[in-house]
């Protein structure tokens, strides 16, 4: 499954692709953490026991899959930061290259998402964070 999820991932040049339990396939294109704050909000489209593919993976998204009770992930690329929220929880993970931390998109510094989230020992402890990360997006 993850191989089909990897290449609709690069096929269609999107950021995440998930597969609920159901069988059902969730594509994502958005910024950062988007599609799975969405997710994890929308019953529509549930995280629980999915196997999930994102481009991308930082702490924020980490916290948002554990949150969500993600089973499986794959990622091209991990921070190391996200890998010590992984290696505590039940999703079974594989990446391909690790990194210490998430550049932002413009190179000039560090995810904004991984920086913010940067004090929280627990997953549960970024969401709110995350919550208000998503929140300030959606008001400018």
């Amino acid at each position: 499954m993850i191989e089909r999820l990897k290449a609709i991932l690069e096929a269609e040049r999107l950021s995440l692709v998930a597969m609920d339990r159901g069988g059902v396939l969730h594509r994502g294109a958005g910024r950062g953490v988007s599609d799975l704050w969405r997710m994890l909000h929308d019953p529509a489209e549930p995280l629980r026991g999915a196997t999930v593919v994102d481009k991308v993976v930082g702490r924020g998204a980490a916290a948002l899959m554990i949150a969500g009770g993600v089973k499986r992930l794959y990622t091209p690329l991990l921070s190391g930061q996200a890998l010590a929220f992984l290696e505590r929880s039940d999703v079974d993970f594989s990446y391909d290259r690790l990194v210490s931390r998430i550049r932002n998109r413009a190179n000039t510094g560090y995810c904004p998402v991984e920086t913010l989230t940067a004090g929280c020992d627990t997953p549960e402890e970024c969401l709110p964070l995350i919550e208000q990360f998503i929140n300030s997006l959606n008001t400018k």
